[in-house]
């Protein structure tokens, strides 16, 4: 399903899974983004422990029906187990991804979640759920596209998108300057930068690349991928900083 992609390049663009595959595709990994899970003996031997994959998180509710609006500019600070960054977001930037974001940090939605797909010197992914039923509710509820505002250098925060309007839950901090990799495509509208603790995100684990099998982690969630992929770093919480919102009157 990849789209929009230079010829003979070695990267793919940071995308979601379409919700038909999601929801039919049974064993092969949805496009080339996402390589098979390697559900191979040495992995097994690595396999988290049990309470890992089931521990009790809050629970998240499915889109709300009216779009929620987000202040002008506010803050996420996002504890993670390298540490904590900060992500600072401009409603301006690209309204409608702000306002998407706002919603979920706001219902504890990247609380456990993994940083799935991890390239050095190119994107950290996330925002696919550990609970399976959250992302049944979730994988549909695309919003529009913003306009590019910003080019997609390092440390932007954008969502990740699969074509036009495809725009969900999955983000992407970028790793590297990535402007002439995404910009032109259209797709991708930062929504605000890691304004600190980017040094946090380049540490993430990245021993396991682009392994993990989107369509198995919609099937499956965070059960999958603490069996297979023991050592992804994950989201402890993604809350508000206090002060931080601001609303012009």
């Amino acid at each position: 399903m990849p789209i929009s992609r230079p010829v003979a390049s070695h990267w793919t663009a940071p995308r979601r899974l379409a919700p038909a595959l999601w929801l039919m595709i049974t064993g092969l990994a949805a496009s080339s983004l996402s390589a098979c899970g390697g559900d191979g003996k040495a992995r097994a031997d690595r396999a988290a422990p049990a309470d890992t994959a089931t521990k009790v998180v809050r629970q998240v509710p499915g889109p709300a029906a009216t779009p929620m609006r987000s202040p002008d500019t506010f803050q996420v600070r996002f504890e993670t187990s390298k540490g904590p960054f900060l992500v600072s977001v401009e409603r301006k930037l690209a309204p409608h991804g702000a306002d998407r974001f706002y919603e979920l940090v706001t219902i504890g939605f990247f609380d456990e979640v993994r940083f799935y797909r991890i390239v050095p010197g190119f994107v950290a992914q996330f925002g696919k759920h550990g609970t399976v039923s959250v992302n049944d509710a979730w994988v549909s509820a695309n919003i529009p596209d913003d306009p590019m505002r910003i080019s997609n250098e390092k440390g932007t925060v954008a969502f990740a998108a699969n074509g036009p309007n495809s725009r969900s839950t999955e983000l992407f901090i970028s790793t590297g300057d990535n402007t002439r990799k995404l910009d032109y495509q259209k797709l991708f509208a930062p929504i605000g930068r890691v304004t600190e603790g980017m040094d946090v995100v380049e540490r993430l684990n990245a021993e396991y690349g682009e392994e993990p099998n989107f369509a198995r982690i919609a099937r499956q969630g965070n059960a999958y991928l603490a069996k297979w992929f023991p050592a992804l770093d994950y989201i402890k919480t993604a809350a508000l900083v206090d002060g931080s919102v601001e609303t012009d009157r």
